[in-house]
């Protein structure tokens, strides 16, 4: 290699140094389905991307769940289920997933993870409930319950919102609820009554999670109201900071 040649190397690297050591925090974004395939999971994953660029954290996006391992999930703070669905761990992958959440990191889910791996009870905790059904596409009023919390701090009380609206079962009674649905205010299908949770978070096995029903339409990952909520999760999963 000639003087020309290795200077072009080491500026490369030193670059790449200087980018690596920038990030707050290492995300791993998984978008593998087994069942039904959302059309807005390109919109989400170029989303959530182009936040890690403006705010300084490493994005990785995988649609292998042969990536969970230990080894690999060591490299990573928080692990993204980006609207996943049916079954989509093996028994190695589930361990690992188990250990990786154990150890201290941060989960979110968007959309449908609560569409996913419905024999597994420890997810069914962790992610906080499972889909049971939706209505049809609507608007509706958003309450925002809780305001102390990075992925609310910025939404008004009522927000008017229009997405696919899950409604769930199962539901972890230690969830933390952020935002729940007004069913007053739309058509739900069966319904979850005046108690009906769209976006969550809580303390779980050693780690920390963060879910929300919203995304399922395409144009939710071009609002920035709807952005800065993402990032907040992934932020709180992550870091784990709340106001005292």
């Amino acid at each position: 290699m000639n003087l020309k040649s290795t200077l072009v190397a080491l500026i490369l690297l030193v670059g790449l140094s200087s980018q690596v050591s920038a990030q707050q925090f290492r995300v791993l974004v998984l978008s593998k389905t087994a069942g039904f395939r959302h059309q807005s999971i390109p919109e989400g994953v170029a989303a959530v991307k182009k936040l890690g660029q403006e705010q300084g954290f490493g994005v990785y996006v995988t649609e292998d769940a042969g990536q969970f391992t230990d080894e690999n999930l060591a490299k990573y703070d928080v692990v993204v289920l980006l609207s996943t669905t049916g079954t989509i761990f093996d028994e190695a992958q589930k361990a690992a997933f188990q250990k990786f959440v154990q150890s201290g990191k941060g989960v979110v889910g968007i959309h449908s993870a609560t569409d996913t791996e419905y024999e597994w009870p420890w997810y069914n905790k962790m992610i906080g409930a499972y889909f049971l059904t939706h209505p049809r596409q609507q608007t509706l009023r958003l309450e925002v319950k809780d305001k102390n919390h990075p992925a609310t701090w910025h939404l008004p009380d009522n927000w008017l919102w229009y997405d696919e609206l899950y409604e769930f079962r199962d539901i972890n009674p230690d969830i933390k609820v952020l935002i729940n649905a007004d069913e007053s205010t739309y058509e739900p299908a069966k319904g979850n009554g005046p108690n009906h949770p769209m976006a969550w978070y809580h303390e779980f096995d050693g780690g920390r999670v963060f879910y929300t029903a919203l995304g399922h339409v395409e144009s939710a990952w071009k609002n920035e109201a709807f952005l800065q909520h993402v990032h907040g999760g992934i932020w709180y999963a992550a870091k784990g900071k709340l106001p005292k």
